[in-house]
């Protein structure tokens, strides 16, 4: 799953975060080593995204490196998130893994419990005791870090000023659920008399992300472990229930489109073609609705940001987004593979990153961006954001599409109560097993 810059269900807080005690000073690193004379290669994969977007700072790292390891070469390459997967599990099968790697976040537990991934010690790195909690538990499994928060991302709400202004008097998108779903019937009763397939807000009937956004947000969950060490599809409790009704409610009152059951791989496209008012989307997907065939140009300065409310009066919770970086376990150079993946990540490194409205992996950092306009949607969003189980079989329960086929079963007309109860039982049989 790809993932772009600018994001944990109570399943995840049960797992105990490795984040340490650093005051955000420079991280210690092992003495009475001479790093000057220690030689080697230390292999670096990291995704386009950073040949793209910041390059001086894999600059500025590798020079820092070679100052402290002048004998250790650096080998760089860069990955496609299409293609990474499978480069990196022909890599590690075939003896040639990298000593580090960039893992997008939803990555990082097949890794873990393959035993791919060296541990690492949290109180070692910069800022690990602010580090942001979505992202430490994407690294987390059974209390030990398995690699190291890079920087975050969440999802929020990208809309049509214009409509907004045009069927409301205001451009300003509203801050609570009530008003928001206000200004939707708005812009359906002005929009959609003309436009055929017009939705206020397009909301995809399988778009499992949100679904669980609604869920968390009432306080529901995916799955649970026990105090006996197993885990248990949670979906058919009451309140993920309830969340997940709110979604179903959501998606019936407001999406158009004709087809429910249709995923939210095109909804930047249908709100750049302005046949939506509003979608619930990665920052990213803004720049596909503005491009031209895959959306309008002249949209660009009429599609805004801003953070998405949700029930209770509270902003809906956001999956966690980004990246992580891991030293591999066989890697022949750990020691050095270690210290570039701390000056990567360090205070100095992060503050590149925020400085190009990047969300960093820090809530320190973070703080200025909450108030910025390209980057407080995402900011705001970020720190309640929620994960997906750390669970060894939750690798095999997205591979079978267990949560959007009970979505499209929903929209099929089974009713919650039912569907819920039949995915738990379908999770209850992958998702203990490894492999």
């Amino acid at each position: 799953m790809k993932r772009q810059v600018l994001a944990t269900l109570s399943t995840a807080a049960l797992l105990a975060t490795a984040a340490g005690c650093s005051s955000g000073s420079p991280s210690p690193s092992p003495t009475n080593v001479d790093t000057k004379n220690m030689t080697g290669t230390v292999t670096v994969w990291l995704m386009d995204d950073a040949q793209k977007g910041w390059p001086e700072l894999v600059q500025q790292v590798n020079d820092e490196f070679a100052e402290k390891y002048p004998k250790v070469q650096i080998k760089l390459s860069y990955h496609d998130w299409g293609k990474k997967t499978a480069e990196l599990d022909a890599a590690i099968a075939d003896g040639r893994a990298p000593d580090v790697v960039e893992l997008g976040n939803t990555e990082t537990l097949k890794y873990i419990v393959k035993g791919d991934l060296l541990k690492q010690e949290a109180n070692t790195f910069d800022n690990s005791d602010n580090w942001i909690k979505g992202l430490v538990d994407t690294c987390t499994y059974e209390s030990t870090l398995y690699c190291v928060p890079y920087y975050a991302g969440a999802r929020v709400g990208i809309y049509n000023s214009k409509m907004f202004q045009e069927a409301t008097g205001s451009a300003d998108f509203p801050q609570t659920e009530e008003a928001l779903t206000g200004a939707l019937d708005k812009m359906a009763s002005k929009y959609g008399r003309n436009s055929a397939g017009y939705s206020s807000l397009y909301l995809p009937g399988p778009y499992w992300y949100a679904a669980m956004s609604y869920v968390t947000a009432y306080g529901g969950s995916i799955a649970r472990y026990d105090s006996g060490g197993v885990w248990h599809g949670s979906l058919h409790d009451a309140k993920s229930q309830q969340g997940l009704q709110h979604f179903v409610e959501l998606v019936r009152t407001y999406n158009k489109s004709g087809d429910l059951k249709v995923n939210e791989q095109d909804q930047a496209k249908v709100l750049g073609h302005e046949k939506a008012g509003l979608i619930y989307a990665n920052g990213w997907e803004q720049n596909v609705a503005t491009a031209p065939i895959t959306g309008t140009p002249a949209l660009k300065d009429v599609l805004k940001l801003a953070a998405m409310p949700g029930p209770n009066g509270k902003p809906l919770p956001s999956f966690i987004g980004g990246s992580d970086l891991a030293v591999t376990a066989k890697s022949q150079n750990a020691q050095a593979a270690t210290d570039w993946v701390r000056m990567f990540t360090s205070t100095k490194s992060e503050q590149l990153l925020a400085d190009k409205d990047t969300l960093p992996n820090n809530l320190v950092q973070l703080a200025p961006l909450k108030s910025k306009p390209n980057t407080a949607a995402a900011a705001n969003a970020v720190e309640n954001a929620w994960f997906t189980p750390l669970a060894p079989g939750w690798g095999a329960i997205e591979k079978q599409g267990i949560l959007p086929n009970m979505l499209n079963a929903i929209f099929s007309g089974k009713s919650v109560e039912e569907a819920t109860k039949e995915a738990d039982a379908e999770m209850d049989q992958l998702i203990n097993n490894q492999g």
